[in-house]
């Protein structure tokens, strides 16, 4: 049946791009690369400023990445985004600094639309992902101490030199602060659990597990006020919401655990997403509920949420979407 739909709607397919790529981060320029070398010549919207990150993703927002494989002495994040960009473009992958602002997943081809441009294509891989949510603390602003103590992602930066044998915090009460507190034990002197209400939103294993640990202390009904340092952060500012005593915490590195959002809202519902607006893929795959669309990265993963996994699954689309051209006939 999909075969005979795309069939049907290739009339004038010399104006349809057999993939166009949306996104910019590790998925996104690995799907590239993989689909370029495939000679399936990728168009590739790497937004400007889509979720209020630079092309590149998540990964500019942090400095030293020293977990991605082949880098023995790390790499800035930066700098391992531009690599891959230009790794793309090597291979003959066209990219628009464009943010996508409409998709159009009920016809076939596919519509994708910029302010600039409008274009067609027979497959669509989303990897989009998800920006981590910030609280709006004095201090932890971008031009701030933001990359300078302070963090979305301590699997990612916690294992800096800055925060070795340092006291470190993390703010929120679920389990992923509970998981990065217990992370950051490994490296830091102690770790505040930082959480403005009485009780956790935490598992009770979870919980326990971070109660029986030495290095963590949890303060409860708190909340940072300010985030204070010259050149690095080195103390917050609390508030207790009880008493409205306030307080200095000295501090290397703040983190924060609040959850993430991922990069969904301009879909419009045309993509079956989870609970928290992540996209669903079919099991073991980067399919979506939309034959022909494929989904890579932390759009769709908000388990790991590593440049890595994220690579990982790219690969994985431009696999599936050459299986799916060439079944399809195209």
């Amino acid at each position: 049946m999909i075969r005979n739909l795309v069939r049907m709607a290739s009339t004038g397919a010399s104006a349809v791009e057999k993939v166009i790529i949306i996104g910019s981060g590790p998925a996104a320029h690995t799907a590239a690369i993989y689909t370029s070398r495939a000679e399936l010549k990728p168009v590739l919207f790497e937004g400007w400023m889509a979720g209020g990150v630079a092309a590149g993703g998540q990964l500019t927002t942090t400095t030293d990445v020293e977990n991605f494989p082949g880098f023995p002495e790390g790499i800035l994040g930066f700098e391992l985004m531009e690599n891959m960009k230009k790794q793309s473009e090597r291979f003959g992958t066209r990219i628009f600094s464009e943010t996508v602002t409409e998709i159009n997943l009920q016809k076939r081809p596919f519509e994708i639309k910029t302010e600039d441009r409008s274009m067609l294509a027979h497959t669509v891989i989303i990897s989009t992902g998800a920006t981590a949510r910030r609280m709006d603390i004095k201090g932890a602003g971008e031009d701030e101490l933001w990359n300078k103590g302070i963090s979305a992602c301590a699997v990612c930066d916690g294992a800096i030199p800055m925060f070795r044998n340092k006291p470190l915090a993390v703010v929120g009460g679920g389990d992923s602060a509970l998981e990065e507190a217990s992370f950051l034990t490994k490296y830091g002197s102690k770790v505040y659990v930082i959480h403005r209400r009485d009780e956790l939103r935490a598992s009770k294993i979870m919980q326990q597990r971070a109660r029986e640990n030495p290095k963590i202390e949890f303060l409860f009904s708190h909340v940072v006020v300010e985030a204070c340092g010259t050149e690095k952060l080195q103390k917050l500012i609390i508030k207790d919401l009880k008493s409205n005593q306030v307080k200095d915490l000295p501090v290397a590195g703040l983190f924060f655990a609040i959850g993430h959002e991922p990069n969904t809202k301009f879909l419009n519902g045309q993509l079956k997403l989870d609970e928290t607006n992540y996209i669903l893929t079919e099991k073991g795959t980067t399919k979506t509920s939309v034959p022909g669309v494929f989904a890579a990265g932390d759009v769709q993963d908000k388990r790991y949420r590593q440049a890595i996994t994220a690579a990982g699954s790219g690969c994985m689309a431009a696999l599936e979407v050459e299986h799916y051209l060439t079944e399809n006939g195209l």
